[in-house]
């Protein structure tokens, strides 16, 4: 459920500008996030968490209690689950932020219980499918005995035809990965599935050359040379080379960089150039 926090904009951005400096909580590669949480709960803090590196995420608590959480294109107690198995990316702390919408309702005593029930099962899945870049096909029936299947398992038996991965059916169904992989968990259970020889690999769209020439420009204005050093600083963090980055993380990407410029009007017209290059698709 998302419910609208309602007040004039005004005075939310009123609430931005008096607030504190970010506060650099921690590398999700060294700490972990629960880790990171505790004491903001135990404290009841008021404010933001930004997540940013290969994943990018959004988590607001307001006195001790998560109240919004946002993962990639997931919001709410789902993007919650998908923050805390984040493994690599920069934490950082704005207090008194408040988000504009919320989207998580339980407590967080009770949310924090649903994580680690889902977590459990989650590894007992994973024992099975390793990836989402799995792939699975009809398993060949020995026993006439009957198996009885239902709906929403057969809509994934019907598109386990041994060439699309875990992600893409999660993706045709409009599901996300966890109750996609828990019922071909399911239905492997049941013999009616088994996973094929090795993984399929994702084919993703990679920028063009002028790409990273564009970004080292626009940078060096900016932070002079050093500009290529964090460009490469930064494409490690992110798992990438120039040569093999992908399209889907380009925003992202930009944002990690604008990050080291440490004067705003600066850092805006970076990011102002890179987005009117991306808009324009060379």
């Amino acid at each position: 459920m998302t419910r609208d926090i309602k007040g004039p904009s005004s005075q939310r951005e009123s609430l931005r500008a008096d607030s504190m400096p970010e506060i650099f909580l921690g590398d999700l590669a060294h700490v972990k996030l629960f880790d990171i949480l505790k004491p903001l709960f135990s404290g009841k803090k008021t404010g933001k968490i930004t997540f940013k590196g290969k994943e990018d995420g959004e988590l607001y608590v307001e006195l001790g209690n998560i109240t919004h959480a946002k993962a990639n294109n997931a919001v709410g107690e789902y993007a919650f689950f998908v923050l805390m198995g984040f493994k690599a990316g920069k934490a950082s702390f704005e207090p008194d932020e408040v988000p504009l919408e919320r989207t998580i309702s339980i407590s967080t005593e009770q949310l924090l219980l649903n994580w680690s029930y889902r977590k459990q099962e989650w590894d007992k899945i994973k024992e099975v499918i390793s990836s989402p870049n799995t792939f699975f096909h009809l398993s060949l029936q020995k026993s006439q005995e009957n198996k009885n299947v239902n709906a929403e398992q057969w809509n994934v038996l019907a598109l386990c035809n041994g060439t699309k991965t875990v992600s893409q059916i999660a993706e045709t169904l409009s599901w996300d990965e966890f109750k996609t992989s828990k019922i071909i968990f399911q239905l492997v259970q049941l013999g009616l599935l088994v996973r094929g020889e090795g993984q399929k690999p994702v084919e993703k769209k990679l920028v063009g050359e002028n790409f990273f020439l564009k970004v080292e420009s626009e940078l060096r204005k900016a932070v002079g040379p050093v500009a290529s050093i964090i460009i490469d600083d930064k494409l490690e963090e992110f798992g990438n080379t120039r040569s093999s980055f992908p399209q889907d993380q380009t925003l992202s990407f930009i944002e990690a960089l604008g990050d080291e410029i440490p004067r705003d009007g600066q850092k805006k017209e970076f990011i102002k150039a890179m987005m009117g290059f991306l808009s324009s698709g060379k």
